[in-house]
């Protein structure tokens, strides 16, 4: 399902409101530590896994998004305050985010085997 509204509210929030007018509000500061990209999450390549550390510097700019731009018809790319725009967040992704941040759910990297 593709959201027909996305804004930030109160600084802090992302708003969505999806196609069946429900809506999910995403906290930016979980936004950005679930930030799915390979520098913030890991990855695997030729059967080596990589998995960062966390990291040390959670400045507020951190938390502030600079710009949002649609990738396709399938996510969005968040440019975050620190210049930091390398997670692709889908719809699903955010969808499951919305759902999992009030049970504090950390989405960490699902190794290859």
């Amino acid at each position: 399902m593709k959201p027909k509204q996305i804004k930030i509210i109160d600084k802090n929030k992302l708003f969505l409101k999806w196609g069946n007018d429900s809506e999910s509000y995403i906290d930016l500061k979980y936004l950005r530590d679930e930030c799915p990209c390979a520098s913030c999450k890991g990855e695997t390549v030729l059967f080596r896994t990589y998995i960062p550390a966390k990291p040390a510097n959670t400045a507020p700019e951190n938390y502030i998004i600079k710009s949002i731009q649609q990738v396709g018809v399938y996510a969005i790319q968040i440019v975050w305050g620190d210049g930091h725009n390398t997670g692709i967040y889908t719809w699903n992704y955010l969808k499951q985010l919305s759902e999992d941040q009030s049970a504090g759910t950390e989405h960490g990297y699902n190794k290859i085997v």
